[in-house]
C-alpha cells in the first residue's frame, strides 16, 4: 500500500495518508488508522507516488 506524507506550504503536516478527497475549498484526508483531518481553504497541487508526497497549498 502507498502511504503519503502531506506537505502544506513547505512543511510536513501529516503522514501515513491513504485517502484524499476535495470538497469545495477543503481537502479531507484519512490515514491508515482511519483518522481523518480536514484542511480548509486548501487545494491539492501535487501527488507524487514515487516520493509518496501529497502537496497542499493554502489559499
Amino acid at each position: 500500500m502507498c502511504e503519503f506524507k502531506v506537505i502544506l506550504n513547505g512543511k510536513e503536516v501529516w503522514n501515513d495518508v491513504v485517502y484524499a478527497k476535495v470538497e469545495g475549498n477543503k481537502v479531507i484526508l484519512k490515514d491508515v488508522a482511519g483518522q481523518s483531518k480536514e484542511f480548509k481553504n486548501c487545494k491539492i497541487i501535487e501527488v507524487d507516488v514515487n516520493t509518496t508526497r501529497l502537496v497542499l497549498a493554502g489559499s
